[in-house]
């Protein structure tokens, strides 16, 4: 089972043949596998704090699983108000890459809406607790993420469809879940911390142009108006080039400006993934799985190329016609683990050396 666990957080979905064992249908339904990033965003949030001296370990591990939980709620909200607006469809690539909660039978309406109310409420409590112990403002960071967790998909804002779901992802993952864990933790949020969050935010949010690229076509269709369906491929493509460049020079003008650690310069070592995401944003989508799968080669770990049989069918491929958000969490990743990595790095200097 613990093998079915990594393999559903790895790739969104079971290897075929596979039991479905209860832990992973739940991690299938919360699409477990992307909750990497809000680990990073509070990973970042906790390391700015630990910086400046104000660091709980508690404090952070409440707070992070908080997180993890309004994310999970956030994606079942997502597929519920998507079947129901008529958008998830059979021939959407969201029941394509993966199993759908609804659409293959995972769970019944009223039990994803119940799993979504009771994430909500837990979510509550952790919040109060906060908040009691760290003050009220803490309330103000979990509505605004709530708010616009879920208006990203429901009426009637539907930011998504109105070119404003890049902008919400980029404060939730950015400004909101950053600021907020430093809050958490030392009862402020100076500017400085704001600032601090908008490179990863950016990094989020490309990837989540990556993946709206990749359904363009099929959402123009339906009238999703996302930023790629606006902009259309070729400016949407550069667009998303110039969020990547935006991360390492935004880093870069913080440690020059000493709003952000020398140290947090080891993030540039993930260009060369992004030199390869920017090559592959640069190209159109490859048209098969087998297509894909030959240019990728080299970036699947090794443990998963036994996945990609030739003679498998398109629907048997991983994350299939999943293409460039592939390429865009892979790097983000990267990205976000060097940053926090450099951060970690920086505060623990501090606390030895005092400077």
């Amino acid at each position: 089972m613990i093998g079915n666990w990594i393999d559903v957080l790895r790739t969104c979905n079971l290897e075929k043949g596979s039991r479905m064992d209860l832990v992973s249908k739940w991690l299938i339904i919360t699409r477990s596998c992307v909750f990497s990033m809000t680990l990073l965003s509070a990973f970042i949030g906790g390391m700015l704090a630990a910086l400046d001296g104000m660091f709980s370990l508690g404090r952070l591990l409440l707070v992070t699983v908080g997180l993890l939980l309004a994310h999970a709620a956030n994606n079942m909200v997502n597929d519920l108000f998507d079947v129901r607006e008529g958008i998830d469809t059979r021939d959407y690539p969201r029941a394509s890459y993966a199993l759908h909660p609804l659409l293959d039978g995972l769970v019944s309406r009223n039990g994803l809406i119940a799993a979504i109310l009771l994430c909500n409420l837990l979510d509550l409590g952790i919040a109060v607790t906060l908040a009691v112990r760290c003050g009220w403002p803490v309330m103000l960071f979990a509505v605004a993420g709530l708010l616009t967790s879920v208006f990203y998909v429901a009426p009637p804002l539907k930011l998504k469809q109105r070119g404003l779901g890049e902008l919400a992802i980029f404060l939730i993952w950015g400004p909101l879940m950053i600021a907020g864990t430093y809050y958490v933790l030392a009862g402020s949020a100076p500017v400085g911390v704001w600032l601090a969050s908008v490179p990863y935010g950016l990094a989020v949010t490309t990837a989540l142009m990556g993946k709206h690229l990749d359904k363009a076509e099929k959402d123009r269709a339906k009238k999703v108006r996302t930023l790629p369906v606006i902009l259309g491929p070729g400016r949407a493509q550069a667009a998303t080039g110039l969020l990547i460049w935006a991360f390492y020079l935004l880093v870069v003008a913080l440690v020059v400006s000493g709003t952000l650690p020398w140290l947090a310069l080891l993030t540039l070592i993930s260009i060369p993934k992004a030199t390869r995401f920017l090559t592959t944003l640069q190209q159109p989508m490859p048209g098969t799985p087998q297509e894909a799968f030959q240019l990728a080669e080299d970036a699947i770990p090794k443990d998963l190329k036994k996945r990609f049989d030739p003679s498998l069918p398109a629907e048997d491929y991983p994350l299939w016609p999943l293409w460039y958000v592939v390429w865009g969490v892979w790097w983000t990743r990267s990205a976000g683990a060097w940053f926090v990595g450099g951060l970690t790095l920086a505060a623990l200097w501090r606390v030895v050396f005092g400077s």
